[in-house]
């Protein structure tokens, strides 16, 4: 396989030395943005941004959460790789054909004789080859945030990443990568793979597809160091710690809140009196 190989930043400063060196690459990051969008508001950074969002079942004491009892941004380091993939595959193409069928139907006692007709799928081997070109796909480079919340973050708009500037870092931590770029790359290669299968089937054609090997080669391989802005915040409610993610660049929030089990009961109530009374209704016609 081809030796990964340095690519110049959106804005032209070299992203990453050749050949996987050990030396932290110069980083691509943005300036964190220090208002979170909340509908058509926006929210001071230091407030749970998730406030201004819908609060179904939400306890009434939440209402008084106004302040964060801690909030901190950090840079969390991502790897991005580009590459142009060649995959030759294995497969059927199915392609459906109708058969008219026959079957007897009684009722009232007496019995007749109806038709119908009925799909099958006729199956023909196939095989071919696609080509695919992949660019930024986004990799975490840290394992102290898991890949599921990160990936709840997205989406990062990748093509307004800057050249890294030291004084993007004010009032943020930086988290160093613990993930290495030779690791990164076959978490990228497995978000590439569900794209490289759709190409498959999408060549194969047909009503139905079935893919049973897909062999890829992947060429100009590179990769960018990408610092993504977080703010992480925590607040109390009932003598407990909720957290919450904030996308620093967007506004996306993920996190965890408390519901009320009061109101969650009175909902399911209120809908099976509703489900009850319909059913009245109809019973009496």
């Amino acid at each position: 396989m081809p030796a990964p190989r340095a690519t110049p930043s959106p804005c032209g400063a070299s992203s990453a030395p050749p050949r996987w060196s050990r030396t932290p690459p110069p980083p691509s990051a943005w300036c964190p943005k220090r208002w979170c969008p909340s509908g058509s508001t926006a929210t001071r950074p230091g407030r749970p941004c998730a406030a201004g969002r819908p609060r179904w079942f939400a306890p009434k004491g939440l209402k008084k959460v106004t302040e964060a009892e801690t909030f901190k941004g950090s840079y969390l380091p991502h790897w991005t790789y580009d590459a142009a993939t060649v995959s030759d595959y294995r497969g059927q193409r199915g392609e459906y054909y109708y058969v008219t069928e026959t079957y007897t139907v009684t009722e009232d006692g007496e019995t007749r004789t109806e038709t119908r007709e009925v799909r099958h799928t006729r199956w023909y081997p196939a095989h071919g080859t696609v080509s695919q070109d992949f660019d930024d796909v986004l990799v975490p480079g840290t394992g102290h945030v898991t890949t599921e919340q990160l990936d709840q973050l997205t989406p990062w708009p990748l093509e307004q990443a800057r050249p890294y500037q030291e004084e993007y870092l004010a009032g943020f931590q930086t988290v160093r990568y613990d993930i290495e770029p030779e690791a990164g790359l076959e978490t990228a290669k497995q978000r590439m793979a569900p794209v490289i299968e759709s190409a498959c089937r999408s060549d194969i054609g047909g009503d139905e597809q079935q893919v049973s090997s897909v062999d890829t080669r992947y060429f100009d391989l590179t990769f960018k160091l990408m610092l993504l802005p977080v703010w992480f915040l925590s607040y109390l409610h009932a003598g407990k710690s909720w957290q919450v993610m904030v996308n620093a660049r967007t506004g996306e929030v993920i996190g965890e809140r408390p519901y009320s089990a009061g109101k969650i009961a009175a909902a399911v109530l209120a809908a099976l009196v509703v489900v009850a009374a319909v059913v009245w209704l109809v019973m009496r016609r």
